[in-house]
């Protein structure tokens, strides 16, 4: 008789075939995995009544293992379904079963059942024969399985392949932050595999100096420990039986240190699993760092516990909860036991998150996530400070990766010996790892990175002075980091790394004015961009904060109010634009002085918005005056003077002065290559300005040609959709039109159209032009009917 059930890792082939060609019946125990029709198991049954040469009667017996409905049993094999053996005991499965085959083959003596056999030892159980699907090991200890357990099949999977593979594989080490639920995973493992082992024992591993009491237990289920024998007995004894033997599995939960299990480890064919903070594992065992959930794993579980909850609140806890799996049964656990609304809920994570994680410890965990937390954090606290006034730091700021060089490259802001450690390259990888060590952070190359809710644990276990005074130290941290040349495409990537931390903090109370300029610049960062929506709502909102606490005529709040005016000229909201610039040029003159750096900003501001406004005239007026101011406060080949020249250029062009244009645009091109690069943005934007003039004055080709230039570098620096790279393509369509190829310039003004009206909207100056420019092409290629 063969026996044939389960999923197979690959296609019916050979080996299967001819296996069947020699037995006589084959019986699959159908589950609920069995008949999956995502797996491969059709073939194998389909094949089994194939082949039938020679056979008396039917040679496949389905049995169910599991309650599977009929209705989910392929309709092939319904008929054949003779007999169950879920729900009933060893000795009446063990009689349908026989019943059910009836072949002519029986076993030559009685085969052992799991269960029976000699009290006390796994030898007893005469070897590993097969148990009855269901049944646990005779010798098992492992904690009873969740059964709210959701989702991590692919890390499941994982873990039982590579404890399959062999050698150094066969000891695995959970590692992660804590209430992540690597216990949670390994309880799942032992239970969804029990069926692969005839041992599995569970060891508390917390204090290293209880694991030889835990396995004398273990010896003595085994029969293989006196009840009076000393701890290396003990050890000696149970090792060396678990390596006589497969087919085991032990779990080391919660361990501290590598150390403390080295010792406990018995080699040979069983697998071990380890569950840790610890991340350093890699001298005895393959590490496995198990993450958060999935985003519809933990809204999931939120949903299936919380009667009522939508799909959007769910989503917005999950989220709040940064998917964190102890987080997430918490929630849901206080949610239902005191009625609590989602809002509710998530207003008193943003402001008491210390508190309200601390309530409602599921059955299946320990200790609740902010006691975890607060566990390590005071371990950390003594033994060795420093790093733990680094978590401090870090919990002020956002959950994703911290640039190291933050805190290095401003160690002199640093309290004490922690400033010491950041100038000691050594002695800072030192920190880094006692900060990493037990997985109160992670770290690589993207950076240091602490969950939000260890960040909220950590805040509200700060007195409100010590709060006050890391988060002060924080600001001057960041405002000491941020890169002053924000114009150049090279810092960006440094932008883009600080930008979440400085949305972190409290940029609309705080006293630091450093960091309030740095604010505005992150806006102009936004803006250079393209990231124009962000900046209009960052600038919005910090102007309307600061006016209210630090008054219309504070130059940080008239540096916000340029910004601002900067995004409404980018949405094309010239009016609104245009009056905030007026106002904030005049608060500037009055405050700041006529010649004062940052008013002439704001000049050259207001020049560009009325020009667009079709003031043209007052546009050069004021932006030749501007260009006086400057060149003599600033000099020639300052950028902002550079800017105000090309502007001048463009304003020129309008009114009929192309030639005057072209030389003073020509030159300031020259000089932004030579002071800012080929590649800069403003260098760019020169070329593009520069291109048009050429096309106006019947200079074509080299219009093209520049435009051509011009565009590919925008597209390379800026991206394809970025406002600078699509008004290069407006302008290279407009200059094909005019070569003569109006097909291809018909095509990139419908690309250029499409991709405007995705990034700007529909109603968008810069939108309408692009519209306008494609039906004046398919006018000319009397394509009158053709709709965009």
């Amino acid at each position: 008789m063969d026996l044939t059930g389960g999923p197979q890792s690959g296609r019916f082939g050979a080996p299967q075939s001819d296996a069947l060609d020699g037995c006589d019946r084959v019986v699959a125990l159908v589950s609920a995995a069995y008949v999956d029709r995502s797996r491969y198991t059709t073939e194998e049954w389909a094949a089994s009544q194939v082949h039938t040469p020679g056979a008396k009667g039917d040679r496949l017996v389905p049995v169910r293992v599991e309650d599977v409905p009929v209705a989910d049993i392929p309709a092939l094999l319904r008929p054949l379904v003779s007999c169950d053996l879920f729900g009933v005991d060893a000795a009446e499965a063990r009689r349908v079963l026989l019943a059910a085959v009836k072949g002519p083959t029986r076993p030559g003596g009685e085969p052992v059942f799991p269960g029976r056999g000699t009290p006390g030892g796994l030898r007893g159980l005469g070897g590993s024969g097969p148990r009855l699907p269901g049944s646990l090991p005779r010798v098992w200890n492992v904690p009873a399985r969740n059964p709210g357990f959701t989702g991590r099949d692919g890390l499941l999977v994982q873990v039982r392949k590579r404890l399959l593979a062999g050698d150094r594989a066969m000891v695995q080490a959970l590692h992660g932050m804590g209430g992540v639920g690597k216990t949670q995973l390994a309880m799942e493992y032992a239970h969804r595999f029990a069926g692969a082992y005839e041992l599995a024992w569970w060891i508390n591993s917390e204090q290293a100096a209880l694991i030889g009491d835990q396995f004398a237990a273990l010896g003595a289920d085994l029969g293989c420990v006196r009840a009076d024998a000393g701890i290396e007995a003990v050890r000696a004894a149970v090792l060396a039986d678990l390596r006589q033997k497969g087919r085991w599995l032990l779990v080391f939960d919660n361990a501290e240190t590598p150390g403390d299990l080295r010792g406990w480890l018995p080699g040979g064919g069983g697998h071990v699993l380890i569950t840790s903070r610890e991340r350093r594992w890699t001298a005895i065992a393959a590490p496995v760092e198990v993450d958060v959930l999935a985003r519809d794993e933990s809204a999931a579980i939120l949903q299936n516990q919380v009667p009522g909850l939508s799909p959007a609140d769910a989503d917005r806890l999950a989220d709040a909860l940064g998917d964190l799996p102890l987080a997430v049964a918490q929630a849901a656990g206080f949610m239902v036991e005191t009625g609590m609304a989602a809002a509710e809920y998530l207003d008193l994570l943003r402001t008491r998150a210390g508190q309200l994680l601390a309530e409602n410890v599921p059955d299946f965990y320990p200790r609740s996530l902010a006691a975890a937390t607060q566990l390590i954090a005071d371990r950390l606290t003594a033994d060795d400070p420093a790093a733990a006034e680094l978590a401090s730091l870090c919990a002020f700021l956002a959950p994703e990766p911290i640039p190291e060089d933050l805190f290095t490259s401003a160690a002199a802001e640093l309290p004490g010996e922690l400033a010491a450690r950041a100038a000691d390259p050594l002695a800072w990888r030192q920190t880094l790892a006692h900060l990493t060590r037990q997985s109160l952070a992670r770290i690589d190359q993207r950076g240091l990175q602490l969950h939000r809710l260890t960040q909220a644990i950590l805040r509200d276990r700060l007195t409100p002075e010590q709060a006050a005074a890391t988060r002060r130290r924080t600001e001057t941290i960041l405002a000491a980091s941020y890169p002053r040349d924000r114009p150049n495409p090279t810092t960006w990537p440094r932008w883009a790394r600080l930008m979440p931390h400085l949305i972190a903090a409290d940029l609309t109370t705080t006293d630091n004015v450093d960091l309030r300029w740095m604010a505005c610049n992150a806006c102009g960062y936004l803006l250079t961009r393209g990231d124009t929506s962000a900046a209009y709502d960052l600038a919005s909102d910090l102007r309307q904060q600061w006016r209210r606490s630090l008054g219309d005529d504070r130059e940080e709040v008239l540096g916000i109010a340029n910004y601002l005016g900067w995004a409404l000229y980018e949405m094309g909201r010239y009016p609104e634009a245009r009056n905030l610039e007026q106002d904030t040029l005049d608060r500037k003159r009055r405050v700041l002085g006529e010649d004062h750096p940052n008013t002439l900003v704001s000049a050259s501001n207001l020049a560009l918005y009325l020009r667009h406004l079709g003031e043209v005239q007052a546009a050069l007026d004021l932006e030749r005056d501007t260009l006086d101011r400057k060149r003599r406060v600033r000099g020639e080949d300052d950028p902002e003077t550079l800017r105000s020249a090309g502007n001048l250029a463009l304003y020129l062009h309008d009114l009929g002065e192309v030639q005057a244009a072209r030389d003073l645009e020509q030159d300031t091109l020259d000089r932004k290559r030579r002071v800012l690069g080929e590649d800069h943005p403003e260098t760019l934007r020169s070329a593009s300005n520069l291109a048009a003039i050429l096309h106006a004055l019947g200079e074509v080709q080299a219009a093209h040609d520049l435009d051509r230039d011009t565009l590919d570098r925008r597209h390379r620096i800026l991206g394809a959709d970025h406002p600078d790279t699509l008004t290069s393509a407006n302008n290279l369509a407009a200059v094909l039109h005019a070569l003569g190829p109006v097909q291809a310039a018909r095509d990139l003004n419908r690309d250029t159209l499409d991709r405007r009206r995705r990034v700007l909207g529909a109603d968008h100056p810069d939108t309408l032009t692009s519209a306008s420019n494609l039906a004046n092409d398919l006018r000319a290629l009397g394509e009158t009917g053709a709709g965009f």
